[in-house]
């Protein structure tokens, strides 16, 4: 589903929600067996993901006129709190901000227009999945 996921936002500059609204089903009923995250805090994390990337990608939109961060974004963000609970969204958005921050400084001199985030928002998803399942 990752792969899916960041060659789709790659191409296209979007991600389906055939690929992240499963995510969040399936990461609410399933990753409370697989860690100790309480459904609470998956839950909260669920809402939370989606309204911080949703209200950024807003405010952009009326700052700017045009957007930056899409709704896909925000769903995928969400997965990422339902599969991980609230605590670990800034370390998701960490990473990936990190990740696509090194990427955007190496490819600058390409001049490439927008910056698919998505690949760089699972694979820090990633990351702090191993984290919470292996170091905590």
């Amino acid at each position: 589903m990752g792969q899916w996921i960041c060659r789709v936002d790659w191409r296209e500059k979007r991600i389906p929600d055939l690929a992240s609204l499963p995510l969040i089903g399936v990461g609410l009923v399933l990753s409370g067996y697989a860690t100790e995250v309480a459904l609470a805090d998956r839950l909260i994390g669920t809402g939370l993901g989606f309204l911080v990337f949703w209200g950024i990608g807003e405010v952009w939109f009326r700052l700017r006129g045009h957007e930056a961060l899409g709704l896909g974004d925000a769903k995928l963000y969400a997965a990422a709190g339902a599969w991980l609970g609230w605590s670990y969204l800034p370390e998701v958005l960490l990473f990936a901000t990190f990740m696509g921050l090194a990427f955007a400084v190496v490819r600058l001199k390409a001049r490439q227009e927008g910056l698919a985030f998505g690949p760089w928002l699972a694979s820090g998803f990633i990351l702090s999945w191993l984290h919470l399942l292996f170091l905590s």
